[in-house]
């Protein structure tokens, strides 16, 4: 590991989400000092944003136990393992008390612009490895620090860099002159000023993992409450429906990620969502009343809509990492050795295996990506996968290879998700014999369901597959 010049160093955590904070638990426990630097003000920042959505994960599923261990002293008690938390739930009662008992050892509103080496750019060879790690800060009040570290864990997530809606992952033409009528978020429809900003109206949604079945549903909810007359929904999809394109139903050993891509299903089946796909977004240009008209690559121009909701999945902000050296894959911008494993070409969430500091690590020693940053570009994450991270990462910071190299975790069979990747190019076959090829584009209306309630509108969401 670091030269013993820099083990009395602090450990730097950037970001204090809920790996973040699982991070520096383990840390401790390892007899280690961290020091978590947080952008926001408050423990789960980017969490607290999607408050309103609910997880797919149930409480036993997303508290770490080295948080666990810690909370427990200060009479912490453990909401019900069974429920599924909200992400304000995640935050108020497990993500806040576990940041109060850290304490000084987190400094919130400070933003990372910089990780360097002391005295060594990445250009600069001679004695690199027994440099320790310097991180640049600009703290709330604007001034500016640096902080040494022996070690830094990047946990700062992917939530502030959501996908465009442009086909080509780059902004569609007009995108950001239609700024005021596009979010990247999923729509809060409990906040009466946003539920009058969709009620009775015609929304775009552009995407097909989690974040896309939760719009659905609880616009789906909306246009069937006494205030949503009239709300209709348009699904836009890259590629074509088939059998995964909801997900794993009933088969998904996660229960409320199933049930969220039948709520999903029932919302187009029931007519309140009519699905394009093979449609993927070249420009959004206005119509004479200003409203959104999405255009394809094809040169299909959609009817116009009120509201565009764009859930095409996130990509790491890289841009502070500048003077390290990363090994990333050049596809997923993921650490070399862990892009094989999450790749969406190959692999569902139910496919991806447990891993740790060996495939989370860099050219730069001491440095890790770790959490849905740790993804790149792929859009499976599981909050326990992140947990497995960081434990393996503290046991090799520590110098406990041994337990570093164990894996301690069993990944439930969770259906099949992707990103949009080769799986979703005409021709593609699934490993379970059903085509993923797109269809020509259309507008489709699936079939009568079985046994599928049309009330799934609360249905969990979060924790693994976007695009």
């Amino acid at each position: 590991m670091n030269a013993p010049a820099t083990t009395e160093l602090p450990v730097v955590v950037i970001g204090a989400g809920p790996i973040g904070l699982a991070a520096a638990a383990h840390l401790l426990d390892r007899g280690i000092e961290p020091l978590v630097l947080e952008a926001g003000p408050t423990a789960g920042t980017a969490v607290r944003d999607w408050a309103h959505v609910r997880l797919f994960s149930t409480w036993n599923e997303v508290v770490d136990p080295a948080a666990e261990k810690l909370l427990t002293p200060t009479g912490w008690t453990p909401p019900d393992p069974a429920a599924y938390p909200s992400g304000g739930d995640w935050s108020e009662l497990y993500l806040q008390p576990l940041a109060d008992a850290l304490g000084d050892r987190i400094r919130f509103g400070a933003t990372v612009t910089g990780v360097s080496r002391a005295g060594r750019d990445r250009v600069v060879d001679a004695g690199r490895e027994q440099q320790p790690f310097v991180v640049h800060i600009v703290h709330a009040d604007g001034h500016e620090g640096r902080s040494p570290a022996r070690a830094v864990i990047d946990a700062s997530g992917t939530w502030a860099t959501p996908s465009p809606a442009g086909g080509d992952g780059l902004p569609a033409l007009g995108e950001k002159a239609a700024a005021g009528k596009i979010t990247y978020r999923v729509p809060d429809l409990k906040d009466p000023a946003v539920r009058a900003r969709y009620a009775g109206k015609r929304t775009a949604v552009i995407g097909s993992g989690a974040s896309a079945f939760t719009a659905l549903a609880s616009l789906a909810g909306l246009a069937r409450a006494d205030d949503g007359a009239g709300t209709k929904t348009l699904w836009i999809l890259r590629r074509g429906i088939v059998g995964s394109t909801f997900g794993g139903g009933e088969a998904d050993q996660l229960p409320a990620r199933g049930a969220l891509g039948l709520a999903a299903k029932a919302a187009v089946e029931n007519g309140h969502a009519d699905a394009v796909t093979g449609f993927r977004t070249e420009a959004i240009d206005r119509d004479a009343d200003g409203r959104p008209v999405l255009v394809g690559e094809d040169g299909r121009r959609l009817e116009a809509a009120d509201e565009v909701v764009v859930l095409t999945g996130f990509r790491p902000d890289l841009s502070f990492l500048g003077e390290l050296r990363l090994g990333l894959d050049e596809r997923l911008q993921a650490p070399v050795a862990l892009a094989p494993l999450i790749d969406p070409n190959q692999h569902s969430c139910g496919t991806v295996y447990p891993h740790g500091h060996r495939e989370l690590s860099h050219p730069e020693p001491g440095f890790y990506l770790v959490g849905t940053k740790s993804y790149g570009r792929a859009p499976t994450f599981l909050a326990m996968t992140g947990y497995e991270q960081v434990r393996s990462v503290a046991a090799a910071i520590a110098g406990d290879l041994e337990s570093a190299d164990r894996v301690e975790l069993t990944l439930p069979e969770t259906g099949v998700c992707g990103g949009a990747g080769l799986f979703d190019a005409p021709g593609t076959q699934e490993a379970d014999g059903g085509g993923c090829c797109a269809p020509a584009p259309q507008s489709v209306r699936l079939a009568a369901p079985a046994a599928v309630g049309d009330a799934a509108g609360q249905a969990p969401a979060g924790g693994c597959c976007g695009s």
